[in-house]
């Protein structure tokens, strides 16, 4: 539209300055309309071009025939009589605080989020079929569907322990099989909070306390069985190697390093005296002589 203003207008002022040139009287304004039809020539060029921002890319409208061809972020010759849709293909969150029912039948209040992009490759085919906001009219509606209809199947005290990650993955597939023929791609689909009803909070509370507790107990006993176990090993341990020493000791061997010890005490240089054939095994008795 703009781009047939700058086009009449640039006629208009070179068909003023092709009239006004001849006459001398004229000639001042004559210059004006040249200076207004070449700044409206050069307004009306500007529009062959367009800029698409970082994170973006371009639907051409033209007359309500869509391109399936979409536009690339940078600078893009286009045609001036089309009209150039810019729609953002950057990661978004939509985050939702809603009541949501468990199997018990108990209602939970869950803020969750979702974070999703565009697919570039079917901009075009999201602008023809549901438009602009198409956050409002696939998004939203399929993300509380889908969470309400998977925290059905769960039990409360899932959605307030370690199962929350299993919910939530549960909850990214089912929206993501929901909205990826839509053009849009499901990136995560995060709990950030759950709030139970508050007696049930407290039951759940200390249920998991006492689970705790039973298996720190529980820790404790295997612990103390296992010592149990080293200690019982360790004794048999000692118990078999005292066995093998006595049945390996008899009179004969007694005696003989009695025979080994006496010649070393013999032979050494310190004064003493060595009485023959006493004691009871008939080995030498050494008295020291000091």
């Amino acid at each position: 539209m703009f781009f047939l203003i700058f086009i009449i207008a640039a006629v208009a002022a070179f068909v003023s300055w092709q009239t006004m040139r001849i006459n001398p009287n004229t000639k001042g304004s004559a210059n004006i309309s040249l200076m207004v039809s070449l700044g409206a020539f050069v307004a009306a060029l500007s529009n062959c071009f367009t800029v698409i921002p970082a994170g973006s890319v371009g639907v051409v409208d033209f007359f309500g025939t869509v391109s399936d061809n979409t536009l690339k972020s940078g600078i893009n010759f286009v045609n001036p009589l089309a009209r150039i849709v810019k729609m953002s293909i950057k990661t978004q969150e939509l985050k939702e605080v809603m009541d949501v029912p468990s199997k018990e039948g108990l209602t939970v209040q869950l803020e969750v989020s979702v974070l999703y992009h565009l697919n570039p490759e079917k901009a075009a085919d999201v602008y023809k079929t549901v438009g602009e906001e198409y956050e409002g009219i696939i998004i939203e509606p399929q993300f509380r569907s889908v969470t309400r209809g998977v925290t059905a199947s769960f039990e409360a005290k899932a959605l307030y322990t370690s199962e929350r990650e299993h919910l939530s993955k549960i909850i990214l597939q089912e929206i993501t099989a929901a909205t990826a023929a839509r053009g849009i791609t499901v990136e995560s689909a995060p709990l950030r909070r759950v709030t139970l009803p508050g007696g049930l909070s407290a039951s759940i509370e200390q249920k998991l306390q006492s689970e705790q507790e039973s298996q720190r107990m529980q820790f404790v006993l295997t612990k103390e069985k296992q010592e149990a176990d080293r200690k019982r090993i360790e004794a048999q341990g000692i118990s078999d190697f005292q066995k093998i020493v006595n049945q390996g000791l008899n009179q004969q061997l007694l005696t003989w390093k009695g025979i080994e010890a006496t010649e070393k005490l013999a032979n050494s240089p310190n004064s003493k005296i060595v009485v023959i054939g006493g004691g009871k095994t008939g080995l030498p008795l050494i008295f020291d002589a000091k």
